[in-house]
């Protein structure tokens, strides 16, 4: 098996970094400080700037037509191209129950789920925004909705309910949607729990461990074949950037730290692992 060291890219700019993009639309790597409500975005010589959108920002994506879709508090927002943001109608009124991570399918629609602040069992829902600005609840009954992406071929979608400590594979097609979840690959107690992911042109599924210090890449069939070593526990997502794609940028956090421990824990992290990242999916709404 592979091991893979990391460098800093930025000092730890977030308490709560989320959701890494790449997206040569709107110049480079965008990410989240998610509890801060802010999307902060890199520039060529590694400085960072922040935006604030809202109370929680839990993803975001690329319009096909400009700007982005953003998933907020407890529902969806979207950015033009003139960087005005309308938040759209809440999709709860649980305010105990926030949205915490999703992406776009390869139909162009948006996916976003939730989970409760204090991560009671099955409080989470899995919901999907069509171009039309139409909602609907793709899974229900989940604790920590989180990573969420499709194969290169678009037939198989990777998805995380941290709480479960596995990631799962759907089928995928634009008629059925989401079906026939199974068990893909499963993280051993004590190694973290399944975080952000990405998948690379090979079809390997990268995980992000909150807790356990690392980025792993299973293959195809599940198997470990790679570890990706940080300094730091709380590894939240990871992405692939670049003007190659192959750069692996990684996030993480700080949350419930003491303060001094972990010192590089909130900043920005990458690696060149060997292989190259698919072009992000955009929103078509």
């Amino acid at each position: 098996m592979v091991r893979v060291r990391v460098d800093q890219v930025t000092e730890p700019v977030a308490y709560h970094a989320e959701g890494p993009v790449w997206s040569e639309a709107w110049g480079g790597l965008r990410w989240l400080d998610m509890l801060a409500g802010d999307v902060l975005s890199l520039a060529p010589d590694h400085s960072v700037t922040r935006r604030h959108i809202d109370t929680v920002v839990a993803a975001v994506r690329p319009r096909r037509g400009g700007g982005a879709v953003i998933g907020v508090e407890r529902g969806f927002a979207l950015e033009d191209t003139n960087g005005t943001v309308t938040v759209l109608d809440s999709l709860w009124s649980d305010e105990g129950v926030r949205m915490n991570e999703g992406g776009c399918d390869p139909d162009g629609r948006f996916y976003c789920g939730s989970m409760a602040y204090d991560g009671r069992e099955g409080a989470g829902s899995l919901y999907r925004l069509d171009a039309d600005g139409s909602t609907t609840t793709v899974l229900g009954e989940v604790t920590v909705s989180n990573g969420l992406e499709w194969s290169p071929d678009g037939d198989r979608a990777y998805y995380a309910d941290t709480a479960t400590g596995r990631v799962d594979v759907f089928d995928y097609d634009r008629g059925a949607g989401l079906s026939g979840r199974r068990p893909f690959a499963s993280v051993p107690d004590g190694d973290g729990g399944p975080d952000g992911l990405t998948v690379d042109a090979e079809g390997g599924v990268w995980v992000a461990l909150y807790g356990g210090s690392s980025v792993r890449r299973y293959a195809f069939d599940g198997t470990l074949d790679e570890v990706v070593e940080l300094p730091v526990s709380k590894v939240t997502a990871c992405t692939f950037g670049g003007p190659g794609l192959d750069r692996l940028f990684i996030t993480t956090s700080r949350e419930h730290l003491e303060p001094g421990a972990e010192p590089e824990a909130g900043a920005l992290f990458s690696c060149s692992p060997g292989v190259r990242g698919v072009p992000v999916r955009e929103f078509a709404g």
